[in-house]
């Protein structure tokens, strides 16, 4: 890894190389929900649960970069191209900046989603390949939110199919991969063994409080190099402890 993107992947991740990720980024799919109301008031309270880092856009950023401490990682999110308005049809990501942007805006690391198994597959996996090699020349960590589209044709379960998407992630460049928790009891501890870069796991569209601890448990055993929560703590009256108890989970003094 060059110097450039191993300093910012310094600040992405903890002291002790874990990863606790606020993901902000959901205002621009599904506007102003809960907390993400006011976006400086959003930040302040994911900080003041101590996390290694923010997911965010650049119009979050924008707005609450006056709450962001010195220290913290910072990922842009520079796909994105639909909002819930869309109605019935399948979300489609799209690219909607650039890493040059993202370093502008005073981001270390850009996340695109891909979507594994989707119809569009190869137009997913060309655009995230033309993002990895910019974030190669300006040394700019590359998270792949890797997404699974099952189908019957591939014969291959859940946890198989996010096993290949994991890996397929960090063969297109990506320096850490975001995978969803599987669905039915599932594990991910084969993609995580059979992928070379960090997986951190994110909670899933409709867990409550509870389950999101109980995925990020799951996930830390699995081998998980960290946790992405996000969409449950916006309606919560008290995110902190959330926050706290996810790093408590890893092994964190003082959380």
């Amino acid at each position: 890894m060059a110097t450039g993107k191993a300093v910012r992947m310094n600040r992405i991740k903890g002291a002790d190389g874990k990863i606790l990720m606020v993901s902000m980024d959901q205002a621009a799919v599904a506007g102003p929900v809960g907390r993400l109301r006011d976006p400086q008031e959003a930040v302040l309270s994911a900080v003041e649960g101590a996390p290694d880092c923010l997911l965010l856009t650049r119009g979050t950023l924008g707005q609450g970069w006056r709450a962001i401490p010195a220290g913290l990682g910072l990922i842009m999110r520079i796909s994105g191209g639909f909002t819930i308005l869309e109605g019935a049809r399948e979300f489609r990501d799209r690219l909607i900046s650039g890493v040059e942007d993202a370093l502008r805006w005073g981001a270390d690391g850009v996340a695109v989603t891909v979507k594994f198994g989707h119809e569009l597959e190869g137009e997913f996996i060309q655009k995230v390949s033309e993002v990895a090699d910019a974030c190669d020349r300006w040394g700019v960590p590359l998270l792949i939110e890797a997404l699974v589209t099952l189908r019957s044709s591939a014969g291959l379960s859940e946890e198989e199919a996010l096993a290949v998407a994991a890996r397929a992630a960090a063969e297109l460049g990506a320096d850490l991969v975001q995978l969803p928790y599987p669905a039915k009891g599932g594990r991910l501890s084969e993609a995580v063994k059979g992928c070379p870069v960090p997986v951190v796991v994110g909670e899933g569209e409709k867990a409550g409080e509870g389950e999101t601890a109980e995925i990020a448990r799951r996930a830390l055993e699995d081998g998980a190099a960290g946790v992405a929560v996000g969409r449950s703590l916006w309606g919560m009256d008290d995110p902190q402890a959330l926050l706290r108890e996810l790093g408590a989970m890893m092994g964190r003094s003082g959380t």
